[in-house]
Parts: structure tokens; sequence; C-alpha cells
């Protein structure tokens, strides 16, 4: 997600240089991503009672060594192509546009969301790129997707790589790599959905058609993953 609201400490808004990141901005995004990989690492290893643990079946809350060792990365690798390439997506898109862009973490999304996860459920909104500058219907557009395009080109790799390593001797990679895929697949359609201040709603304001063929390509591939692999 991302918004247009500045942040009272961004100040003037830097030379358009590459990308840049300030102190304050780091900070967030190391907390909202230590945070969104900790949700994972408890649905995925099934933790909780309520759910089995989508990636390792009944869960490995019986060896807390071999989950930290395993369930810990693949959370942390889901976290990062998942939400974290996203926001860059946003982030360096506005900046090549010359825009002010800067991530902030939500508070009470980041205490929501470790609730959920304790339940079984991903209900994430870790935060937003905050983007400030003058930008047109055209830029806002194109920033908006820029999010979820990341997470689609990820989702190719990762789910093409995952179908190639399943059919050979490396059958645990393999799911590992469909798992984050489909993530990413999943991620994508949430955010395009186009409502209040997801990126669906800014995409379709500036081009209706890309948004829905965008947004109904996400969601197929969607349904045929969760069909063909069971994640979800």
């Amino acid at each position: 997600m991302w918004g247009r609201h500045v942040p009272p400490e961004a100040g003037r808004p830097p030379l358009p240089h590459g990308p840049r990141f300030s102190r304050v901005e780091l900070k967030h995004i190391a907390i909202a991503f230590g945070v969104l990989t900790f949700d994972l690492w408890l649905i995925f290893d099934g933790v909780s009672p309520y759910t089995a643990g989508s990636l390792f079946g009944h869960g490995l809350s019986s060896s807390t060594t071999v989950s930290l060792l395993l369930g810990v990365p693949v959370a942390a690798l889901a976290a990062g192509t998942g939400f974290l390439a996203h926001e860059m997506g946003h982030k360096f898109a506005a900046q090549r546009l010359g825009l002010w862009a800067e991530f902030r973490a939500f508070w009470n999304g980041l205490i929501i969301s470790v609730l959920f996860s304790a339940l079984g459920f991903l209900f994430a909104a870790p935060g937003a790129t905050y983007i400030a500058g003058r930008g047109d219907r055209e830029e806002n557009g194109l920033t908006s997707l820029a999010g979820p395009a990341v997470n689609l080109l990820e989702a190719a790799v990762l789910v093409g790589a995952g179908i190639l390593l399943e059919r050979t001797s490396a059958l645990a990679v393999g799911s590992v790599l469909l798992l984050v895929g489909s993530i990413n697949v999943y991620w994508a359609a949430f955010n395009l959905i186009p409502f209040g201040p997801l990126d669906g709603a800014k995409v379709l304001r500036w081009n209706a058609a890309l948004w829905a063929a965008v947004f109904a390509g996400a969601v197929a591939w969607g349904v045929a993953l969760f069909l063909f692999t069971g994640f979800l």
C-alpha cells in the first residue's frame, strides 16, 4: 500500500538521484519486516493450535531447534519477497519519477497482525510507502502498480523454479519456493482490490482496462495455485 501524506519528520523532498533511505525509514522497515517474519513463522510452523502449519503439515513445535532453523528463514524469505519487495517497488518507482517516498510502519496494524497470526490467519497491514510531490494520475497509477508488479514477477520466477525442483529430488526446496511464490501472488491480488488506500483503487482511476487485466490475472493465478498446490 502507499499514500500521499508526508510524515512531519520528512522535511523537504531530497533531489532525485537514485534510491534514498532515511534512518527513520530504515528503522520502520526493520521493525515491520521482523514482525511480519514472526507472523509468517507462527502460521507456517503450526505453533498455533488453530492452524496445522501450511508449510510443514503438522507443525514443527515438537522441535524448537528445527522450527527455528527451517521455519524462520522461510518466513523471512516470504516477508522479504512479499512485503518488503512490494513496498520497495512503490518507493523506487516514485523516486524514479522525482517524488519523495518513504515507508512508515502501522503500529496498530503490526499488533493486530500478531494476534491474527496466533489464530492461524495472516491479516497483515504492516505499513505503507508514503509519497509526496506533483504526481499526476498516470504517475500515481504507475507507482501504485509497481508494488503488485514486483510481486507477480517474483512469483513467476519462484513458482517456475518450484515446479521444476518438485519434479527432481529437491522436493522440499520446490515446495518452499511454491509457497513463497503463492504468497507473492496473493499479496499482489489483495493489494489490487480497488478499495480505500489499496493500490487497486489508484490503478483503476488511472487505467481501468489495465487494472482489470492485471487483477483478473492475479486472482486466476492465485486460484490455480491453490487448486494445484493447496497453499492459501
